[in-house]
Formats: C-alpha cells, sequence, structure tokens
C-alpha cells in the first residue's frame, strides 16, 4: 500500500506573525518555518501505518518555492521514504493545489492520501475535500482514528455532535484532526538518513496546471489589541458599570 502526504511549509505555531508596515502580507524575514502542525499528524499516522505493516511506501509532497524542500526533508526525517515538490513561486489557492495534488495521484497511484484538515495560515479546510471531488475518490475528514482492514479503510471522525465513524472503500482522501495523534521528533541519524532519500522537484508547467487565482489580498491587518479589564470591589459596583459605562443592561 502507497500513502501519500501533502504537506505545507508555514510559519511555526510558537512564532508571533508580523505584518508588513504597508499592510501587504505577513513579514516572514528571519522567522522560523515548519510544517503545518496538521499536516505533521498526517505524516505520523501514515509512518504509523508503515510500521504497523499495512503500508509499503510514505511519499511526502510539498507545493512551494525551493525552501519547501527543508519540510520535505523534515517529513522524510520522520519516516517517510520519498518526497516530491512542486516548484512554484506563486501562493496556489486551494483548488490549484488539489488539481496539482490530483495530477500526483494519477502518477503515484497511492491508496491513501493523508492530509491535514486544513493549514494554520490560510485555514480555508477545502483541499481535501477539492481532492477527493477531483479524483472521484471517497473522503473521511476531520479524522481522530483511523484503521485500514484490507480494501476498506475505518475513519472515525469529529462532528459537532460528537463523533461519527464512516467505511471507505480504498483508494480513499482522509483529513487529519488534532486528536489523531502525537507527532514524533525526528532522531539525529533519521535525519542523517534523510539527507540521502530522493526528493523529485516538478513545476505546474509540468503536470499542465494554472496555479494563478483568482482571489487577491487587498490588505493585512493584526488583530485589534484587547484593552486591560477592571476591577470592582463589589457586585453593585459591577452592575453600576455595566449599566453606566458599558451600557449593556
Amino acid at each position: 500500500m502507497k500513502i501519500l502526504v501533502p504537506i505545507k511549509r508555514v510559519v511555526d505555531h510558537n512564532v508571533k506573525v508580523r505584518v508588513k508596515s504597508d499592510n501587504t502580507d505577513v513579514d516572514l524575514s528571519n522567522l522560523k518555518m515548519s510544517i503545518n502542525p496538521f499536516c505533521e499528524i498526517a505524516v505520523e499516522e501514515a509512518v504509523r501505518l508503515k510500521e504497523a505493516g499495512v503500508a509499503t511506501e510514505v511519499i511526502a509532497v510539498s507545493i512551494g518555492e525551493k525552501a519547501c524542500q527543508e519540510q520535505i526533508r523534515t517529513a522524510l526525517a520522520l519516516g517517510a521514504d520519498r518526497g516530491i515538490q512542486i516548484e512554484t513561486d506563486a501562493k496556489p489557492q486551494p483548488l490549484a493545489i488539489a488539481k496539482l495534488l490530483a495530477k500526483i495521484v494519477e502518477e503515484e497511484q497511492p491508496q491513501i492520501v493523508l492530509l491535514g484538515k486544513q493549514t494554520i495560515d490560510g485555514d480555508n479546510n477545502q483541499t481535501g475535500q477539492m481532492l477527493a471531488a477531483l479524483t472521484n475518490m471517497p473522503q473521511g475528514t476531520f479524522a481522530s482514528k483511523v484503521s485500514v482492514d484490507d480494501d476498506k479503510v475505518q475513519v472515525t471522525r469529529e462532528v459537532d455532535g460528537g463523533l461519527v465513524t464512516v467505511q471507505l472503500s480504498l483508494p480513499a482522501v482522509i483529513t487529519t484532526d488534532l486528536r489523531l495523534n502525537e507527532p514524533r521528533y525526528a532522531s539525529l541519524p533519521n535525519i542523517m538518513k534523510a539527507k540521502r532519500k530522493p526528493i523529485v522537484v516538478k513545476t505546474p508547467q509540468e503536470l499542465g496546471v494554472e496555479v494563478s487565482g483568482s482571489l487577491e489580498v487587498l490588505k493585512v491587518e493584526s488583530p485589534a489589541t484587547r484593552s486591560a479589564g477592571v476591577m470592582v470591589e463589589s457586585v453593585d459596583e459591577l452592575i453600576e458599570k455595566l449599566r453606566t459605562q458599558a451600557k449593556v443592561i
């Protein structure tokens, strides 16, 4: 069984994001970049399936500028077998990303495409669903548990009302939620081994996909800072301030 794991290069989730002075975009200069946390969970689950003898090969694929090879190498150090980079300086939107991944699916013929449910930068939660539609594959989204049995996979999904378990026929698309697993740390020997694992570089032009989007970012702003709270001595004082100052009662 072959598992394809799309990953994305994003600002590390521990880093405070800054906005450029002209409000055109996020300032990425000198910031630590890493694998999107949901994508990292997908890599971990794919590697666990391989370690359990369910999968035979894990392929990490990333779309972006040359620097995203750093995140592919990280995925290889975590246990992926080989990498694919679709190199572009553009910032593809979810539909273009799904179309590019659909071309890779067509070439690689994986039994499972395992990807994060969303990225922490765009936060769109669209690519997995679009990919399933383009490839005509069943989908299990927001997975908190994945169990493979022959040509079927059971996916326990987190929904508003609790948990729903669906059974999908392979090949299938699965998107990961936070509670699926706890990603491991890459060991030094595996980091060294990852340097020798192959990464194939492709371009959107080779795959016949147009990556220019129809959306334009007009302005990027930092969220408004919250004002400090006010301490009160009694309930009566609180009610008075809510009535006279906040005017909510």
